[in-house]
């Protein structure tokens, strides 16, 4: 019972760390930090995995498979999210000028 508590403080108190930092970065610093988090939601997917491998229980397997189908969809949509970012540091294709042909 103790056990189960202690994961739920530990739980409440990283949400609420992990908003407050966030809420306080730049606008200009959230590529780079999509791209380091991305690193971070990968061993999230690794250590979800590990726990799916050692369940033993029915109620694990559920719970193990619901972490690693989260934090495989966190993974890649923060992949996602950082590629489009990055897109739009791109140089767009020349405009023509006035005049020109256009073929």
């Amino acid at each position: 019972m103790i056990d189960g508590f202690l994961a739920l403080y530990i739980f409440m108190l990283a949400a609420f760390t992990g908003y407050e930092i966030i809420a306080r970065v730049p606008v200009i610093l959230h590529t780079p930090l999509m791209s380091g988090s991305n690193f971070v939601h990968g061993i999230v997917l690794v250590g979800a995995m590990v726990a799916l491998g050692n369940a033993s229980t029915t109620l694990d397997v559920i719970i193990g498979l619901v972490a690693v189908l989260l934090a495989a969809g966190n993974a890649v949509g923060g992949y996602v999210v950082t590629e489009r970012m990055l897109e739009m540091f791109k140089p767009s294709a020349p405009k023509a000028k006035a005049g020109e042909d256009k073929s």
